[in-house]
């Protein structure tokens, strides 16, 4: 089977010494990255931060979802963000980016993210986590979920974004 036939990683019985939840969201984790890299790998400098209809670039969508799922997993682990992860979040939208940064950040960006994931374990899916200023309420196994959503609706939108630039190019 080629890549494109291979079933999503969810299908493909893999990780199956990780508990179901965090299995889940390293597996929606995987099938961004196919999904980032298949559709958005081969686009140039210009494309990744083109504004289609003022529409938010690829580029940031690449960065958020490794960006935004650090500090997801930062209030997972209990702690409070980083003046760094605050300022990462503000750039997000920064115009300039070059492919091999963007590309580069993403990958190193997922495989922290699924280190970090790992490291959690099952037992402590039911914790309670407060998320921000506003010490929002949660638990460990909802930031772990809504770490897959939140990726997953980016993907999503990345790729509808770098469509609309490949057929800008005719």
């Amino acid at each position: 089977m080629t890549a494109q036939q291979q079933p999503e990683p969810w299908l493909r019985g893999t990780l199956t010494g990780v508990a179901a939840v965090p299995r889940a969201v390293l597996h929606a984790l995987e099938l961004a990255r196919e999904d980032i890299f298949r559709w958005c790998s081969g686009l140039t400098d210009d494309e990744l931060n083109a504004r289609p209809a003022g529409i938010a670039p690829v580029a940031f969508h690449i960065r958020h979802i490794v960006r935004s799922a650090d500090r997801l997993l930062t209030y997972a682990e209990g702690a409070q963000l980083t003046p760094a992860q605050l300022d990462a979040m503000k750039s997000e939208l920064d115009p300039g980016a070059t492919s091999a940064t963007v590309f580069s950040e993403f990958n190193e960006g997922i495989e922290r993210a699924s280190a970090r994931i790992r490291a959690i374990g099952a037992g402590h899916l039911e914790e309670s986590r407060k998320v921000g200023r506003k010490e929002l309420p949660t638990s460990v196994g909802g930031l772990l979920v809504h770490v897959a959503d939140h990726t997953q609706r980016h993907v999503g939108q990345a790729i509808t974004t770098a469509k609309i630039a490949i057929a800008a190019r005719a």
